[in-house]
């Protein structure tokens, strides 16, 4: 998949319209559409960079005012599918990285750039089930390379005024360790 895109509905009726909308809009994939804490709605969808732009385009018109975020990443890095679906097998963990935030979709973003920004492992990305609607995403590597991968992640989040916080632990304990991969 070349890009995905996202929206994030406060409605849930709105958000499954509107993910009728967007597939019916442009030649994607309906990679994801379900319900999060609290009561939102998420369509992800995938496809070529243009089909995913007019798709997320009409979610957005269609869902007007329950529209919470949206996103468009074009090249998506690699290691963003198997954070969200808790797939990663790390081996060790080293310094600890965690970008949290408020909206699923500002996590994701901001999880592609981390992972583009420094050469880290992305561990797994919660998102909003469970956790009151917020976000976060766990990765490793150096202390050096966590330290940019959750400045640059954290800065997209920080832009659309949805960050919660950000959390380096440079050698984070052996029992945490143990609860983390």
């Amino acid at each position: 998949m070349r890009a995905i895109g996202m929206v994030e509905f406060n409605s849930i009726a709105r958000g499954i319209e509107a993910a009728d909308f967007m597939v019916k809009a442009a030649q994607v994939e309906l990679v994801t559409c379900n319900t999060v804490c609290p009561g939102k709605y998420l369509v992800l969808v995938g496809g070529d960079v243009a089909s995913v732009q007019s798709s997320v385009s009409a979610g957005v018109e269609r869902g007007k005012d329950a529209v919470v975020d949206e996103f468009v990443l074009p090249n998506v890095h690699a290691a963003v599918f198997p954070a969200i679906y808790c797939t990663t097998e790390v081996s060790s963990l080293q310094a600890l990285g965690i970008i949290e935030t408020f909206s699923v979709s500002a996590l994701i973003v901001a999880a592609d750039a981390a992972a583009k920004g420094a050469e880290v492992e992305l561990i797994e990305m919660r998102l909003g089930i469970g956790i009151g609607g917020k976000s976060f995403v766990t990765m490793t590597g150096d202390v050096a390379a966590v330290k940019a991968a959750v400045e640059v992640g954290a800065a997209t989040a920080l832009e659309k005024g949805l960050l919660v916080n950000q959390v380096v632990i440079p050698s984070p304990s052996k029992q945490l360790c143990s609860k983390i991969i």
